[in-house]
């Protein structure tokens, strides 16, 4: 249920109004608006059913959420959610673009990158310490040393870290080092991780799992934003179909479908979709034009080196040339790059 509060109502109304919904073994979820205040009553529907929510003072209206994914919905919140990560947003008129090598190597190349995507205009640093691969013989990260020279880049450029988040017996470790949790495709319906990332006051990226449909992947976002963390980005890398001439792909139409959907922001990685470093800026572009929020996109200095994922990296110049073609792409939509 939602429960709309009055414009007029005090503080002391608003804490009595949660006070009852929980009283009742049913979780609360504030949502400040300009405008109103809404309070979304989750729980047994009996139970919400039974409750006279309407004779509560300050209560302006219950009406239904009728979508199975409560919090991520329209219903629950009228406006657009925009993160705020330091001085950087995601979901507001500037594009998000988090860009860095797909697995962080060692310090010194680390620090070039980042130095080089932020001359380009990122405003987020990638890369993964922890690297989930199919192969359990392949380079799996660097781990906590990776952490570090990820938040040396950071000092060095004031660039935010976005990084991969496996386990949850790794998540007090990455908190400290990260400033948004990456979610991984192979991860998106881990409910474990999703529950335990829910606790945490970072913001979350939830990639798009390689077979699931946007309902499921909603439905993982929902975990997440029930344990208290409403700060979730949803990202789409790709999913699997019978197409072998690219890695995955690229679902574009998910992007609209999705702002009909939820408030929540919709970032898209094109360099797992496409898995060909010249087929990136293309779908980048399309994917700004489609309405994305932001992109994640991997760039190395010596992707022939790179020990993972090279062949889907960006050259910093070429990453910097696609920065500056998408800056029209953007202001035609009204937007920043």
């Amino acid at each position: 249920m939602i429960i709309v509060v009055r414009p007029d109502a005090t503080e002391e109304q608003v804490d009595h109004i949660i006070k009852k919904i929980k009283d009742h073994g049913l979780q609360a979820h504030i949502s400040k608006g300009t405008e109103r205040t809404i309070i979304g009553a989750i729980g047994d529907e009996s139970i919400l059913q039974s409750l006279p929510l309407e004779a509560i003072p300050g209560v302006e209206k219950v009406l239904p959420i009728l979508k199975p994914f409560k919090l991520a919905s329209w219903e629950f919140r009228k406006e657009k959610t925009v993160i705020t990560v330091g001085s950087q947003e995601i979901g507001g008129k500037r594009i998000a673009v988090m860009a860095g090598p797909c697995a962080v190597e060692n310090k010194t190349l680390l620090i070039e990158i980042a130095k080089e995507v932020k001359n380009a205009g990122a405003n987020f640093i990638r890369g993964g310490a922890f690297k989930p691969r199919t192969s359990p013989y392949a380079f799996q990260g660097l781990e906590e040393e990776g952490l570090r020279y990820l938040a040396e880049a950071r000092e060095r450029t004031g660039l935010p870290i976005v990084t991969e988040v496996m386990d949850p017996r790794d998540i007090d470790m990455i908190v400290k080092y990260a400033d948004v949790l990456q979610i991984g495709a192979r991860n998106m319906q881990n409910f474990r991780l999703l529950k335990e990332v829910g606790l945490c006051k970072k913001p979350v990226l939830l990639k798009r799992g390689i077979s699931a449909t946007i309902k499921e992947w909603l439905m993982s976002a929902e975990y997440i934003m029930s344990g208290g963390n409403h700060s979730v980005i949803l990202c789409e890398r790709g999913i699997r179909t019978y197409e072998t001439a690219t890695r995955n792909t690229l679902d574009l139409s998910a992007i609209p479908v999705l702002k009909q959907m939820t408030h929540l922001p919709v970032i898209v990685d094109p360099s797992h979709a496409v898995g060909k470093w010249d087929l990136v800026a293309p779908m980048a572009k399309a994917a700004v034009a489609a309405g994305a929020d932001g992109l994640i996109i991997e760039v190395h200095s010596n992707p022939e080196e790179a020990l993972c994922d090279g062949e889907q990296s960006l050259k910093p110049k070429s990453f910097k040339q696609l920065m500056e073609e998408m800056k029209p792409i953007a202001a035609a939509l009204g937007r920043e790059i």
